[in-house]
């Protein structure tokens, strides 16, 4: 009778198995600008190609929407960002570099308005679709320049059927 309280800790093999299974992620995908204009590495425009990797996940109708979209943002900020980086650069010696703040401070603010776009867009379609877009900075491959890029990041799925 004083077994019938008494809890025992049961090893099964399939709680062994999975333990032992992993969720396996693909590697992100890395979508890097297009443009021809690049100011303070971030490029004036991404390319539009679909690639290979989302074909199950995403209509193509839809990364270039979005795409798009990012796009636009770029193709607004661009004009005033040359502007300026055009005046920074003839005043930079009498300011002695203060001329160039307006710059940052506009580049600054057209990558956190391509964060908003990419945060709408996650919230509203991609994180349903188990995908994660951000803008990331990385080493230019041929230069030690840095750029930045769009990553596509795949969201692993929960596995259900593990117990808590």
């Amino acid at each position: 009778m004083a077994d019938f309280d008494t809890i025992y800790e049961e090893r099964d093999e399939e709680e062994n198995t999975l333990d032992n299974s992993s969720v396996t992620v693909s590697d992100p995908i890395i979508i890097r600008g297009g443009g021809n204009v690049t100011i303070f590495g971030l490029s004036n425009k991404f390319e539009t190609e679909f690639p290979q990797g989302l074909g199950a996940k995403v209509a193509p109708e839809e990364f270039r929407a979005t795409i798009l979209r990012i796009n636009s943002v770029l193709r607004k900020a661009l004009p005033i960002n040359v502007k300026w980086l055009f005046c920074g650069c003839v005043c930079c010696c009498c300011t002695l570099g203060c001329s160039l703040w307006p710059v940052v401070c506009l580049s600054k603010r057209t990558r956190h308005a391509i964060e908003k776009v990419l945060d709408w867009e996650n919230s509203h379609l991609y994180h349903k679709l188990g995908l994660h877009w951000r803008l990331s900075k990385q080493r230019c491959d041929s230069s030690s320049m840095m750029e930045y890029v769009l990553y596509i990041e795949f969201i692993p799925k929960i596995p259900i059927f593990r117990p808590d």
